[in-house]
């Protein structure tokens, strides 16, 4: 679920609070978008599953055996509400894991049985009924599950700030750490796309020209767009400003760097992560 409200940087800093059942004041607007989709995860390249390997879908029970240390998470969560700390519970959480080229190498998806109340609205938005949750996994299972899946791998979310006390919030209640770095591409388009006149998932996606969903308002679809969008930002880091190697470090700084002296910063780490002359090649032994 990748709820956005417009007006600040995709943390509600110094915005207004964000709560289910009362309406936004007259200068916000909340907007809500999730999606269900075929597309591949990113426009560039999308790589198969090794073999012997499969994803978490719905029901499966085979985590892949491959590590997680070169991958990004990029995860989205459907909840009953905005705040855990209000008694908000997920419904359902999707991860896909993207390697350093962008492609998308895994899938997990799993709605969650929580037993929190399901507000009627959200059953009508998300198409996810009380039903379909009383015949799902428990959640603090599907929780421990997913934190397998996703190793040491650090995590990127559309609107982290909701998503990452989600993550939080439910692996507490599963008994289990959560100690990942969080990215942000709500953060990440407005600074390398501030032309975009929204930086809605749906809409940033259609200005971008990504494969957009079929609207179903599902946590696999936004987390496939979500991991679509991060291919595109680190590629035009690449093609665009010359950043060898925009990792989740280089991206977690970027999301806190000041618009207005973005291009300059962007500028050093490019030139810092220049090899020095003479040392970009090993020489090679000469063959027998």
């Amino acid at each position: 679920m990748a709820l956005l409200l417009e007006g600040n940087d995709g943390n509600n800093k110094g915005g207004h609070p964000r709560t289910f059942g009362k309406p936004p004041p007259a200068a916000a607007s909340i907007v809500v978008f999730c999606y269900a989709t075929t597309h591949p995860v990113a426009p560039f390249a999308q790589k198969r599953r090794p073999a012997g390997a499969a994803g978490r879908q719905g029901g499966g029970t085979t985590i892949p055996r491959m590590s997680s240390a070169s991958c990004i998470a990029v995860i989205d969560f459907e909840t009953t509400g905005m705040v855990p700390a209000q008694g908000a519970r997920a419904t359902e959480v999707a991860i896909v894991l993207v390697d350093r080229e962008g492609r998308a190498v895994d899938r997990f998806q799993s709605l969650m049985k929580t037993g929190a109340w399901l507000p009627p609205f959200i059953v009508q938005l998300t198409g996810i009924t009380p039903a379909m949750l009383e015949t799902a996994r428990p959640a603090d299972a599907v929780m421990r599950e997913a934190a397998r899946f996703v190793g040491d791998a650090p995590m990127v979310a559309h609107n982290a700030a909701f998503d990452s006390r989600f993550w939080q919030a439910e692996l507490a209640l599963a008994g289990q750490p959560a100690p990942h770095a969080f990215a942000c591409t709500v953060l990440l388009s407005r600074r390398l796309y501030p032309e975009a006149p929204s930086h809605q998932l749906g809409r940033i996606v259609d200005h971008l020209g990504l494969p957009r969903a079929a609207r179903a308002h599902r946590a696999l679809a936004d987390a496939e767009m979500a991991a679509a969008l991060l291919g595109r930002i680190q590629h035009d880091l690449r093609t665009r400003h010359g950043i060898a190697d925009p990792g989740h470090d280089l991206l977690g700084a970027l999301q806190r760097c000041a618009r207005k002296g973005m291009d300059q910063w962007l500028a050093r780490h490019a030139m810092a992560q220049r090899p020095l002359p003479g040392l970009a090649t090993a020489e090679r032994p000469s063959a027998p």
